[in-house]
């Protein structure tokens, strides 16, 4: 039992993050907001300091915010999925559309399912033998 206490004493509670930051790059931290790309961070408070913030510092709504990044950036920086680049040949991939609705996404996964997908049917063919070889007699 003790064993046990231990063990699951080292699990994290759930949806807690798991990487802390501390000094500069601290959710409060008065210089984040310099250092980190988005900008994101504790912004000056003196009007000398304001100046130096651009026009595009401007407070946006939280619905801003999560648009800010797309869904295919944040598989990106999330998962390390890169669906902008093809798996097979390295080449960019144009993404064409987003379907979002489950009734769409159940439908289209049922066909799937149904007719059974074929996974390389638009890749490359599969790499050939080597060549028989004749023998002369």
């Amino acid at each position: 039992m003790d064993f046990i206490a231990k063990l699951a004493a080292l699990v994290p509670p759930p949806r807690a993050h798991l990487t802390r930051f501390h000094g500069v790059f601290a959710p409060n931290a008065a210089l984040r907001a310099q250092l980190t790309p988005s900008g994101r961070g504790k912004r000056p408070a003196t009007d000398a300091a304001r100046v130096e913030v651009s026009a595009s510092d401007t407070p946006r709504s939280p619905e801003e915010k999560r648009r800010a990044m797309s869904w295919a950036q944040r598989l990106k920086r999330v998962f390390g999925i890169d669906v902008s680049t093809c798996v097979h040949c390295g080449g960019a991939v144009r993404i064409v559309a987003s379907i979002e609705e489950p009734e769409a996404i159940r439908a289209i996964l049922a066909h799937f399912a149904k007719h059974g997908a074929l996974e390389e049917a638009h890749y490359r063919p599969r790499p050939r033998g080597p060549p028989a070889v004749v023998m002369a007699a």
